[in-house]
């Protein structure tokens, strides 16, 4: 009788345990980030090329993937924009530098492997606001075939490529036109 109550109630606390791991592992559909003068709503990412995760909870990595991207182009817009101005994008598709392969057992974990071939791209649409005014607005599809070649080798920043690509964007695009 003890030994049923125990498998009982350890049956419970597990199924309890697992549900909240469901909880916290649930993904909003489109996620929005927010940081300075920076807002980027990320529009349906389950369909994106390629934001894989290579050794994290899925949905954990999208979302410090996102917020990563968010915080380093607020960095840049901050540096180009007018005091009331911000920018507003909606990402459509992400596609980081490499390209995840497994490692057949050689660990636990697949790795992102960076090459040539696996250039980064991201496809958005944006919109710089003053107030209630829309001072610029358009879409953008960038890629950088050069990647390998434009940042030096010291740097070990996560999502590097992808920051240089949308700096490069802020730097090209958006500072001549403001």
């Amino acid at each position: 009788m003890k030994l049923t109550h125990l498998l009982l109630a350890g049956t419970m606390v597990s199924g309890a345990m697992l549900s909240g791991f469901a909880v916290a592992d649930e993904v909003a559909e489109n996620p929005v980030t927010e940081q300075g003068v920076v807002k980027i709503t990320w529009q349906d990412p389950k369909s994106f090329r390629d934001v894989k995760a290579a050794s994290d909870i899925q949905s954990r990595y999208e979302a410090r993937t996102f917020e990563t991207l968010t915080k380093d182009l607020d960095k840049e817009a901050s540096k180009v924009l007018k005091p009331e101005q911000k920018l507003e994008l909606i990402v459509t598709d992400l596609d980081l530098a490499g390209d995840v392969r497994p490692t057949f057992g050689a660990t636990m974990n697949d790795i992102r492997l960076i090459k040539d071939i696996y250039p980064p791209r991201i496809t958005f649409s944006y919109s710089v606001l003053e107030g209630d005014k829309v001072v610029m607005v358009g879409n953008e599809k960038l890629t950088d075939m050069g990647f390998m070649h434009n940042i030096g080798r010291v740097n070990d920043k996560p999502l590097r490529y992808e920051n240089k690509l949308l700096a490069d964007w802020m730097k090209k695009t958006v500072e001549p036109k403001i």
